[in-house]
């Protein structure tokens, strides 16, 4: 399936939800917010929203500081 993820093209072999797609890139433990086609999905809803083909995906993650 291809997506846009963080403006680039990205074609996924297993991810069908937002909550696998983080596993694949490795953000599962980290602070991130994840927008799907404009609109947020809250962490509580990454394991069930699922990703289609065309969707376009940002993935930003925090970072602490001071």
């Amino acid at each position: 399936m291809n997506i846009t993820l963080n403006g680039q093209s990205k074609t996924l072999a297993n991810s069908d939800t937002v909550g696998t797609l983080i596993i694949e890139l490795g953000y599962e433990n980290k602070r991130i917010a994840v927008e799907l086609n404009g609109d947020i999905v809250p962490k509580s809803q990454h394991g069930s929203t699922p990703i289609k083909e065309g969707d376009t995906i940002e993935i930003v993650v925090a970072v602490g500081g001071g």
